[in-house]
């Protein structure tokens, strides 16, 4: 038996969310409430309102639930929309920075799988990786007698200074 709770749009980061979502995944329910309770994070309480509508989702589905029994199965955050915003900068210029938003979303279940086997919490997603194309994603070492100079990769020959050879 399993219930779910969704929360969108929650103003926060979902690299910070994920933090404390991370600490209660796999956890009892009413421990995780007292995880969410003692954690020092702005994030915690959205995530523990998202806990209590997925107990309480349990609670209607069934009558016979046992809400001391009900573990977090699957606890993760996924990136809502960004607001762009725009700071004022020196010079006339403008910083622009994002408000980043998180879609929360938390499953409980009293452990047991449909096939009546032990169902065991979702593991923690892989990392993500940046995009290709993003900045020197080579990674290789320089040879001896080789370096990065001003201009990256690229080997400086030669200059704008006087040629070699030539006369005054």
């Amino acid at each position: 038996m399993k219930a779910r709770a969704v929360a969108k749009y929650i103003k926060g980061s979902p690299q910070k969310a994920r933090l404390v979502i991370d600490l209660i995944r796999g956890q009892k329910a009413g421990e995780a409430i007292h995880i969410l309770r003692a954690v020092n994070k702005r994030i915690a309480p959205s995530i523990e309102k998202v806990l209590r509508s997925a107990i309480a989702n349990a609670e209607n589905r069934n009558n016979d639930v046992d809400v001391d029994a009900l573990i977090v199965t699957e606890a993760y955050v996924n990136e809502g929309p960004r607001m762009k915003r725009v700071r004022p900068a020196p010079m006339g210029r403008a910083y622009r920075y994002q408000r980043r938003m998180a879609h929360i979303v938390v499953t409980v279940g009293d452990g047991i799988a449909a096939d009546g086997g032990v169902q065991a919490p979702r593991a923690k997603a892989a990392r993500r990786v940046k995009a290709a194309g993003l900045g020197d994603q080579t990674g290789g070492k320089l040879k001896a007698g080789e370096s990065k100079g001003k201009r990256g990769n690229k080997a400086h020959v030669g200059g704008k200074g006087k040629k070699a050879g030539a006369k005054k």
